[in-house]
């Protein structure tokens, strides 16, 4: 089973373009506030993780937008861990408003040592996901 997290996120004022809508570049800070939410519900801790030299960093990530979000919309954000390898987490995306569709996300981030290099994730991250390789 896949390993989900939910949070309520507010559009504010300052996340908006010109014509009123969220900017696009904004739904992927919510994508990362996701992830980090996820990760705690599961009893994770990046700063620690970080301290032991364990980075995790953006590898590739897609959004598709279906319906714009307002300023004070209140949105509904599910993040999905769907895969764990030794060295990557896949993320699913579901941005929500009153149960439509706003967007679909998928991320995949790579563990990286402080030079940038690919490293296997602590074995702690690993049986976080459904799936390991």
């Amino acid at each position: 089973m896949s390993a989900s997290h939910e949070i309520e996120i507010r559009v504010r004022y300052n996340e908006t373009d010109a014509m009123g809508f969220l900017h696009h570049g904004n739904y992927f800070t919510y994508f990362e506030m996701g992830r980090t939410e996820l990760f705690r519900s599961q009893g994770g801790n990046y700063r620690e993780m970080e301290e032991k030299g364990y980075l995790l960093v953006v590898a590739k990530i897609e959004c598709k937008y279906r319906l714009p979000a307002r300023y004070d919309d209140v949105l509904t954000l599910r993040t999905t861990l769907s895969r764990v390898t030794g060295a990557k987490l896949e993320h699913k995306y579901e941005l929500f408003r009153d149960g439509a569709s706003v967007a679909v996300a998928h991320s995949v981030i790579a563990c990286v040592d402080r030079e940038g290099n690919i490293q296997r994730m602590p074995a702690a991250m690993e049986q976080l996901g459904t799936e390991s390789e």
